[in-house]
């Protein structure tokens, strides 16, 4: 223990700013955030509190979340971090709550009292928040409807599939309502605690990826040595001639099913 210990104190660099992807499946987080790791100065974004994760992260660190959760989230936020000392992470709105709850229950980030900005801030040093969300609702959903039935959840070269997806209207139409559930609970959130996040439109991303990962470093405040580029995107879109006859094929059927959800334009 005193080896890993000894090895993980090697590694601090106690972040002087964090921030938060916030989002809902399908919205390009992995998009955004494989983007951001990239760049060496905007922490490596993970999904560090879901769950299902912490355990492999926990035992990579040395780190005993069930009997120290706040030694937990303390070392992930001051190991995960990169040379200038920034760390970020993301969280789906479906889980939010739950990870709120158990930093608040730990009584080491506030107490009942506290209000959940303050919480939040406390675990994790003058916390941003940048919201990425997707404009085209239904594309969202079909997406959703593909990787539920597939398997795969980030497209990436070498990577198949489990099944071949078969077009499935009421799981597309499902998707869509689930979608508009997850979303509206950032908004709530981001109402309830104060604060307007930056805003990062998954079409913009696609559309001029560098300049969408340059807009974020500039409003996190993180600067790239001079002359650096920011690569090409290692995540691949799953758009394809499948998407399109299924978005086709579900508007034909169900038009009033996504009146509600259609974008203002586009």
């Amino acid at each position: 223990m005193y080896k890993s210990m000894g090895g993980l104190f090697h590694k601090l660099r106690h972040p002087q700013r964090c921030y938060v992807v916030c989002t809902i499946p399908r919205s390009g987080s992995n998009l955004l955030t494989d983007g951001l790791r990239a760049t060496h100065r905007a922490g490596m974004p993970k999904q560090f509190f879901l769950r299902k994760f912490e355990a492999r992260y926990g035992a990579e660190l040395g780190l005993d979340l069930v009997a120290d959760y706040p030694g937990y989230v303390r070392g992930i936020v001051n190991t995960k971090t990169t040379d200038n000392k920034v760390f970020g992470f993301k969280l789906m709105s479906w889980y939010l709550d739950d990870f709120i709850t158990r930093l608040r229950d730990t009584c080491a980030f506030g107490d009942a009292a506290t209000d959940d900005l303050t919480l939040l801030r406390n675990a994790f040093p003058r916390l941003c928040f940048v919201h990425i969300h997707r404009r085209h609702k239904l594309r969202q959903a079909l997406s959703t409807a593909r990787a539920l039935q597939t398997g795969l959840w980030k497209v990436q070269k070498g990577r198949t599939t489990a099944r071949e997806p078969q077009f499935d209207a009421e799981l597309i139409e499902q998707s869509l309502k689930e979608a508009d559930r997850q979303e509206k609970i950032w908004y709530r959130f981001f109402q309830r605690i104060g604060i307007e996040p930056f805003e990062v439109e998954y079409e913009k991303l696609c559309q001029d990826y560098e300049e969408t990962i340059r807009s974020v470093l500039d409003f996190l405040q993180i600067s790239l040595p001079r002359g650096a580029r920011i690569g090409p995107p290692v995540t691949i879109r799953q758009a394809d001639e499948i998407s399109r006859m299924w978005e086709e094929r579900f508007l034909a059927e169900r038009p009033s099913a996504y009146s509600a959800y259609s974008p203002a334009a586009g």
